[in-house]
């Protein structure tokens, strides 16, 4: 009988602590996705701010530009996809794109400091998404190997924990830093 309830013991604060084992490593990758929201909204201020100085060279395309950002624009949250991010990413390459088409142009624009120092807080925004990005992944690997390994993987599903997906960067989510 003691070596009953030993075992039953035993087993329960093993439950408990692959529970919390598994709980601290979900909620790294969404810190780490919350991260990647943190990033990419600055990155659309910084953008907004690049798009105001410009508008006083091309309003029209400006303002196509800041309706497609305020259209589109999602918040990056936990419950968001890799997808998401993606999707995010994307239109931030393309409207960096038709701004450096812009700033072709318009050589006065490119000689602006302000626009240089929007330039760069854009760079250095996407540093940090680069490097968030990196610490999403490494997180998801961590959790996504936990919940396969075994014995974690017999409880992975009595708690409810699924393997998440990683962000994966391809030739069109990889935003060009421009100058």
């Amino acid at each position: 009988m003691i070596i009953g309830f030993t075992i039953i013991a035993v087993l329960v604060l093993w439950g408990v602590t692959v529970r919390r084992r598994l709980v601290g490593m979900n909620e790294n990758v969404n810190h780490a996705m919350k991260q990647i929201g943190v990033q990419l909204s600055s990155l659309f201020d910084a953008l907004a701010a690049l798009l105001n100085l410009t508008k006083e060279y091309a309003a029209n395309e400006c303002n196509i530009l800041i309706e497609t950002i305020k259209s589109r624009r999602s918040v990056i949250s936990v419950v968001s996809t890799p997808e998401d991010v993606i999707a995010q990413e994307k239109m931030i390459s393309e409207i960096l794109g038709r701004i450096s088409m812009i700033s072709e142009q318009y050589p006065e624009l490119k000689a602006n400091g302000n626009y240089t120092k929007c330039m760069n807080a854009i760079e250095n925004y996407e540093k940090m998404l680069r490097t968030s990005r990196l610490i999403y992944n490494d997180h998801v690997t961590r959790l996504n190997r936990e919940l396969r390994l075994f014995p974690t993987s017999l409880l992975v599903g009595i708690f409810g924990f699924q393997e998440r997906e990683y962000l994966e960067a391809t030739d069109e989510t990889d935003m060009p830093i421009i100058r």
